[in-house]
């Protein structure tokens, strides 16, 4: 039996966190303070850490960057109508809120294409251009779940690969600032709540470097589908009212 887990284990820990944490927010929405139910978001920080971690591994590893940059590009766009429809949030954006108008697919393509512009992978630009281009994906994925935090955290982890209590000082600093934005502008309590993608961490130190049995597809097809769900029952409890605004 092999020690740790392997990226395929990571994954399912994420979807399990992530799932009853969507569910939660369609069943119980608008920021409810309920012990337990706080308890279960706090759970759900695991999800998206988890997954800027396995992008980084993904652009990595990968044989072939293109068909990856693409698989995440296609998904973010299927993802977006599945999340929006999940909460209750027009599928045009912008109409109910700056934040949270588009699934964490979208930072999490985006992340790997600012990865391939710091390597200059692609092409090569000068310094000055790098940090264009990157400012540029930060207001793009600014409205996504998360924000631009996931970017600047997808960074953080690669430029820190080789050293891990680092990674995940980095990550930590991200993950403040967005609890911090939470704070300001959308709720005090669970600002305290994104704090808890500190409790990833002890998982990530177990990871093995293997990839693990387990089709890519899953994931993806997984996403989509828990989310139309989530969208079944938002429409059945509440109506066609928004349950999420701000961030997951």
């Amino acid at each position: 039996m092999e020690k740790g887990l392997n990226s395929h284990q990571l994954k399912l820990i994420a979807i399990v966190a992530m799932t009853l944490d969507h569910l939660s927010w369609v069943i119980w929405p608008n920021y409810p303070t309920i012990w337990w139910i706080v308890l279960i978001h706090i759970f759900g920080r695991l999800a998206a850490p988890i997954f800027w971690f396995s992008v980084v591994e993904g652009y990595t590893h990968t044989h072939n960057l293109k068909k990856y940059i693409a698989r995440l590009f296609v998904f973010s766009i299927i993802a977006h109508f599945a999340y929006n429809f999940a909460f209750g949030i027009p599928f045009l954006p912008f109409k109910t809120s700056v934040f949270n108008q588009t699934s964490v697919i979208w930072g999490l393509a985006w992340g790997v294409v600012a990865l391939a512009i710091s390597d200059n992978v692609f092409f090569t630009l000068k310094q000055w251009q790098k940090v264009a281009a990157l400012l540029v994906i930060f207001a793009i994925t600014f409205p996504s779940d998360w924000s631009c935090i996931g970017v600047l955290a997808i960074l953080q982890l690669y430029y820190n690969k080789d050293n891990f209590k680092k990674q995940m000082f980095m990550m930590m600093l991200c993950v403040g600032a967005y609890a911090l934005i939470y704070f300001l502008f959308i709720d005090k309590v669970y600002a305290l709540v994104q704090l808890g993608v500190v409790l990833v961490i002890p998982l990530l130190q177990l990871y093995n470097g293997k990839l693990g049995k387990g089709s890519k597809w899953f994931f993806y097809c997984y996403y989509i589908g828990h989310l139309v769900l989530c969208g079944v029952i938002r429409i059945m409890l509440h109506g066609n009212m928004g349950v999420l605004i701000g961030g997951s």
